[in-house]
């Protein structure tokens, strides 16, 4: 890793900086593949911008001489085959052109029969979207449960997202085991692309609610350049981070690139600090003209004081509602939650058969954490502030102290090949391939109980409450899921408007733990028909079944059966400007069996955990709707709809914490008059929830009214290379609850942060 930074600053010198130009024209290799691509977009789309006309001349020239060049060097550079105003223009879109979601053959999002979203880094750097929670919050048809001060839980179409992946590979994770999944700072990655429904084609085991997937950032310039930006915000927020790309060698045919950052911040939480450190490495080497190797380390840690460990008790014992000032917190003085993460990955490519290309991803992830937290679960008497157990007299316990700590590993390896093949004088896609990954969990913990003469009134506690004499930690879980898979699909073209989509994927899954092992075999097939009504449109159709092992456990402690199902997808997908522009409406229909449901009943031995239950006939159903890319140059925009039902057999609510309906707009514009200023803004809305819970003093309902969040954002360019950028979240400074449950969560008030960014 030295000799790598070494290598990095060694590159830098005056002689390349001022050589540099923003508006100066990148170098883009360009394969067969791209023409490939380009051709197929070119024909259905002919209102193709002025701008780009001189690349047609430039791609004619570069396709006579394609032989040759692959012969000599299999690489043509066309250099300046956009104007430097449509370049720059398209690097700012919220859109991509291409992307390999859902099928992991590179198409455009019209050419996918599924719902997929597109996080860019432009609209995270414009909306400030620095953790991959933050992206979600902020994407369609993702609503978040927020269970305390740093742990939340995603949602799509009424069912928990566990599945995240980097670069293609997934990691399953426990949410009551606090490892920062969803705190991943997005400076270390280009895009977050969310597939909503299920996906096993992709992860091996079809999650009907969505999959993540974090697109790493690459060393792709053969030339120095970076950025390096400072912010300063709302509650001491100090945050710094550096992002640096250099070729390595003369040719530029080995190149770095590093991403490191700092943040520390306090909060609306009394005694709340978070220091975040971050840093990611990657070098990217052209070994021959057909082969490419690119390897990295990323590293991530986040230094919690004060955290808390669930809420505020929301009911009193009459049944009447708790309000507290939203600096409230439950967290003692010595409390924390430590997190560190250590990434490696390698990625080799080699294309073969001029049109054909193989991928082999391999990674080592090693998560750790260690937290000491108090969590208070309790109702309280009105006359006196004294805390109640909601569980009876049987059980005068009002909260708990946890001493917990862990390691995740996960080990895993993905090897696939995708290209173009000929047949019944048509083109094709194809792509197959393997995977097999090893996840293995260790957690322990030391538990201790809270009474009710421990906090006294609780309207007084201010966190001065004596830390517990720990006893030593016991072994809490310890497991290893082995998952193996083979898949493949093919993208046939029945005729010039049609296109069917045929695959699956075989996956054998394993868990063995302390007590028992479970081993299950599952074939997901996957269907997809897309017809081009015409330039811009095309209506599609596509299933997929449901295999979604459970890490829920019921009330004698064992897992729950794998979920299984049906995932039924209509709807219409548009592109326009080149697919700078994107737009779909899906229809959808979940079924699935086996799906967990919570209880209130403890797991014996299980420090607190409640057990769930499988319900069989849950249906979620619902429409989406979403608008993504550039209306014009200087005007970008996401505007999404969703709006789903979700219930199971008997007709009730499955998850009514969550909404039903939400709308989600961001959009920026450069004024024409003055192109140095960017304004925009975007609100976020959502209809009402509730959660309805039993106690010892009746049956209670936890409820939040529908509400909007507002966010407004400038950025002035006071110079070629020198920002400055101004955000408001929450402008209203609207009070709302982001956890349904027996304790209120309050998000986040009105905050405000100014970063300066410089770039080179």
């Amino acid at each position: 890793m030295r000799i790598f930074l070494i290598c990095i600053f060694m590159r830098i010198n005056w002689q390349r900086i001022k050589r540099f130009s923003v508006i100066r024209p990148e170098l883009t290799p360009i394969t067969c593949k791209d023409f490939q691509m380009f051709f197929i977009q070119y024909r259905r789309d002919k209102h193709i911008q002025s701008t780009a006309a001189p690349s047609l001349l430039a791609m004619g020239i570069a396709m006579a001489f394609m032989p040759a060049a692959f012969a000599a060097e299999d690489t043509v550079i066309v250099e300046g085959a956009m104007s430097a105003d449509a370049s720059n223009s398209e690097e700012q879109d919220y859109s991509v052109k291409t992307t390999a979601a859902g099928t992991k053959m590179p198409m455009t999002q019209r050419d996918i029969p599924q719902s997929v979203s597109i996080v860019s880094q432009q609209r995270m750097e414009d909306q400030q979207l620095q953790t991959l929670g933050e992206v979600m919050a902020n994407t369609l048809g993702i609503s978040g449960s927020q269970a305390d001060s740093d742990r939340i839980s995603y949602y799509s179409r009424g069912f928990e997202i566990d599945n995240y992946m980097v670069d293609g590979i997934p990691t399953y994770f426990e949410s009551r085991w606090n490892l920062g999944d969803t705190l991943t700072d997005t400076a270390l990655y280009e895009r977050v692309e969310v597939v909503r429904g299920a996906n096993g084609l992709m992860t091996g085991t079809g999650n009907p609610s969505a999959s993540i997937n974090m697109i790493r950032k690459h060393a792709t310039s053969r030339e120095f350049r970076g950025n390096v930006s400072t912010e300063y915000g709302s509650w001491n927020k100090q945050r710094y981070v550096m992002d640096l790309q250099s070729p390595l060698t003369p040719d530029g045919n080995v190149r770095g690139r590093i991403v490191a950052g700092y943040q520390n911040n306090d909060s609306w939480l009394d005694r709340y600090n978070n220091e975040k450190t971050f840093f990611s490495g990657i070098v990217d080497a052209d070994l021959g003209v057909t082969t490419g190797l690119s390897a990295g380390y990323e590293y991530q840690k986040i230094d919690v004081n004060s955290p808390t460990w669930g809420g505020l008790p929301r009911w009193n014992t009459d049944g009447s509602k708790n309000s507290y000032d939203r600096a409230r917190s439950t967290a003692p003085e010595w409390a924390y939650n430590d997190k560190e993460i250590n990434k490696f990955f390698v990625t080799l490519k080699q294309r073969f058969a001029e049109s054909w290309q193989a991928t082999l991803n391999a990674t080592h992830t090693e998560v750790k954490f260690d937290s000491k937290m108090m969590y208070i679960d309790a109702l309280v008497d009105k006359e006196n502030g004294a805390l109640v157990s909601p569980y009876g007299a049987s059980y005068p316990v009002v909260g708990g102290t946890g001493w917990n700590s862990g390691k995740r590993k996960v080990d895993a390896i993905d090897l696939f090949a995708d290209g173009a093949y000929a047949l019944f004088g048509r083109q094709h896609n194809m792509m197959f391939g393997g995977s097999y990954s090893k996840q293995n969990n260790r957690y322990f913990s030391a538990w201790s109980n809270v009474f009710p003469n421990e906090i006294g009134n609780f309207s007084a506690f201010n966190g001065n409450f004596p830390q517990t004499n720990w006893a030593p930690q016991n072994l809490a879980q310890d497991d290893t899921t082995h998952i193996k898979s083979l898949y493949a699909a093919t993208r046939m073209s029945l005729a010039d408007p049609l296109h069917l989509i045929l695959g699956a994927r075989y996956t054998n899954w394993r868990i063995d733990t302390l007590t028992y092992g479970m081993e299950k075999n599952h074939t997901t097939p996957y269907a997809g028909l897309i017809y081009d009504i015409d330039d811009n449109w095309s209506a599609y159709a596509s299933y997929t079944s449901i295999f979604q092992p459970q890490n829920k456990r019921d009330k004698a402690g064992q897992y729950l059966a794998p979920i299984t199902g049906n995932n039924y997808e209509v709807g219409l997908k548009s592109d326009w400007m080149n697919s700078r522009l994107t737009s779909t409406l899906s229809v959808f229909r979940i079924e699935q069996d086996n799906v967990a449901q919570a209880t209130t009943i403890p797991i014996p031995g299980s420090n607190g955990e409640f057990a769930w239950k499988p319900t069989d006939g849950t249906v979620s159903k619902g429409v989406e709707f979403e608008v993504n890319g550039a209306i014009t140059d200087n005007w970008q925009m996401t505007f999404g709809a969703t709006r789903y039902i979700a219930e199971d057999n008997e007709g009730n609510a499955v998850n009514p914490n969550l909404p039903r309906t939400s709308v989600k707009l961001f959009t920026r514009y450069r004024l024409p008059v003055m192109p140095e200023l960017t304004v925009g803004g975007g609100i976020n809305w959502q209809n009402r929830v509730y959660k309805d819970t039993a106690t010892p003093y009746g049956a209670f309902r936890a409820e939040q009214g529908s509400y909007a969040l507002v966010d407004l954002f400038t950025r002035y360019q006071v110079t070629k290379n020198f920002s400055v950028q101004g955000n408001i979240n929450n402008l209203l400074n609207k009070t709302y609850d982001t956890n349904i449950d027996g304790s209120i969560v309050y998000g986040a008030p009105r905050n405000v942060s100014l970063t300066a960014n410089y770039q080179f």
